[in-house]
């Protein structure tokens, strides 16, 4: 078959998604992948919360969660952890290539068509009909379809095809599976200040033995994320001395940070890291992407059946997802912002100030990785803590 109501560019998890919405709401949909293998290469730290979970349909007790998280100690460069539990999971250390496999494989249960090593050349765009350019194991093929889905990742050539852009602010990130002795493999670490400039790192425990030692960082440091991630290893004292040496696993990618514009175009609509639908607060991008692609998949449907797929018709998903995660992304990157600017010693400050029964009281029964503006606007309240006040006032400048 050469013709598809929708074909979807990217069979990652977010894709997956995408495609298999379009299908249930009656569209005949292929996935393009680039790659020979679906999940691989892995681009993620595998950690995704409950609800990202539930947003996917994947239960507690699949075979891809290999551990179950509650909590996090972060580290500023100097003085006490902060300590946060959240008493209850939060969040699933997963085998990403596992995850990406089930996800695709309830996309092809919905009868969605799956091309591997099938890379796009290009695509044509129109109004109501769009002309793919793909070369599938050397050959070339020309597909149509009503609307295309780009799921194509942080450089999207789908969105830059289409006159979109890309997202302009690119985090490079960089994480190791690692032999790490854990002190409670109910808790990530994270590491914050200048140790990780621009953004933070993090240690996502997999078992008593087996950690992710990762991070992202801002270029303008002037140190690469290979660098910084070797710092952390060996001169990073809490690290190195949990740090069993060598590396079983290397990923390397990309963390957009702030949506595009406009996601949608003439037979085309874009989701997830392609449209910097990610957290700025955390660099999670499952929860967030699996929310826009249901919504994308549904009107990519609509538009295949009224046979109307023009800028117009699917504007609509630009106006839904951003009703839904616009605000909230929009308070996480003040909230990133404010973070990246201060200093150690504010940091500092502000890590030892909130490191008190009350406030940590407030995190436990406010916090949620995918929505922290509901912790933010609790924590901002002078009462919280008298030694934070200015900080309080900087923040709320800030963010709000």
């Amino acid at each position: 078959m050469t013709e598809y109501d929708v074909i979807v560019v990217g069979g990652g998890p977010i894709g997956s998604v995408a495609a298999r919405y379009a299908a249930i709401n009656g569209a005949k949909t292929l996935i393009l992948e680039d790659h020979a293998f679906i999940g691989t290469p892995v681009g993620c730290t595998g950690l995704l919360s409950t609800r990202a979970l539930n947003e996917c349909e994947i239960a507690p007790s699949d075979s891809s969660i290999l551990n179950s998280v509650r909590g996090a100690f972060i580290h500023p460069m100097h003085g006490d952890y902060l300590p946060i539990d959240g008493k209850k999971t939060k969040a699933y250390v997963v085998s990403r290539k596992i995850f990406d496999r089930k996800l695709a494989l309830k996309a092809v249960e919905e009868d969605v068509d799956l091309w591997l090593n099938s890379r796009v050349t290009g695509i044509e765009n129109s109004q109501n009909e769009q002309k793919v350019s793909v070369v599938k194991n050397g050959e070339k093929h020309i597909l149509k379809t009503k609307v295309v889905i780009g799921a194509d990742g942080v450089r999207s050539q789908v969105a830059k095809w289409s006159g979109l852009g890309n997202v302009t602010e690119v985090l490079p990130g960089i994480q190791a599976e690692v032999p790490y002795r854990s002190d409670d493999t109910n808790f990530v670490e994270l590491f914050i200040g200048s140790q990780v400039p621009g953004f933070f790192g993090w240690t996502v425990p997999v078992n008593e033995s087996i950690s992710r030692v990762g991070m992202a960082v801002d270029p303008i440091c002037g140190l690469s994320a290979h660098q910084v991630l070797e710092n952390l290893l060996t001169k990073n004292q809490h690290v190195a001395s949990r740090y069993g040496g060598g590396k079983l696993d290397l990923v390397m990618g990309g963390i957009p940070l702030g949506p595009l514009e406009k996601t949608y175009a003439d037979g085309v609509m874009i989701v997830g890291d392609a449209a910097g639908q990610v957290k700025p607060t955390s660099g999670g991008g499952i929860y967030t992407g699996a929310v826009c692609a249901k919504i994308a998949g549904e009107i990519a449907a609509k538009a295949a059946e009224k046979n109307n797929s023009s800028a117009s018709f699917l504007s609509e998903y630009d106006k839904q997802w951003r009703a839904k995660l616009g605000k909230e992304l929009a308070m996480g990157m003040r909230i990133h912002r404010f973070a990246a600017g201060l200093g150690d010693r504010e940091m500092d400050e502000l890590i030892a100030s909130m490191n008190n029964p009350a406030i940590l009281d407030t995190i436990t029964r406010y916090g949620d990785m995918d929505h922290p503006s509901i912790l933010i606007k609790k924590m901002l309240h002078p009462s919280k803590s008298v030694h934070m006040l200015k900080i309080f006032r900087a923040f709320a400048k800030a963010v709000l």
